[in-house]
């Protein structure tokens, strides 16, 4: 089973594939969808959807985990990563695969066993658990923590359907 996590967002998209076979856990890839910054919202989402496509084709994901949106301060911001989720939700349906949502605090709870973990400690978990080479991309602009999140939410569904044995 490939697994296709995704942290969103309309800057910066983190997405991390996960395989289980055999009860082992592969990381296959992971790394960012980049729009540009000074780009309308339009022909961001459209970059997004073109982006997600590749990796649905490339990659062929039996599910999509994705982070639910976490609703702050910044409604304008709020809304245009909802915006950009939809689109990622518009994907996974053009190539039917399912999509399961989970909250940042359960998945910061599954993965590092507590629900208010910061990115930091994420971070070490995701490389304690993946292993130690899990790191940014070298000549990559870096935003691991968006990587290392995407990471996470695939973990978080791993470990929900039982298929991961720790």
């Amino acid at each position: 089973m490939i697994i296709l996590g995704i942290d969103p967002g309309t800057a910066t998209t983190g997405y991390g594939l996960l395989q289980i076979r055999n009860n082992d856990l592969h990381v296959i890839d992971f790394g960012l969808i980049e729009t540009d910054k000074n780009g309308t919202p339009e022909l961001r989402l459209l970059s997004i959807h073109e982006k997600m496509t590749e990796l649905f084709i490339k990659y062929t994901p039996h599910v999509v985990a994705i982070e639910k949106l976490f609703f702050a301060a910044n409604t304008k911001t709020a809304m245009r990563v909802g915006q950009a989720q939809g689109v990622m939700f518009l994907c996974a349906a053009q190539y039917k695969v399912k999509i399961f949502e989970y909250a940042p605090a359960t998945i910061k709870k599954v993965v590092s066993g507590n629900g208010r973990a910061d990115k930091k400690n994420m971070q070490k978990s995701i490389r304690k658990i993946l292993g130690a080479g899990i790191r940014s991309k070298p000549k990559k602009k870096s935003h691991f923590d968006n990587a290392a999140d995407a990471l996470a939410v695939a973990l978080t569904h791993a470990i929900q359907i039982k298929k991961v044995l720790f």
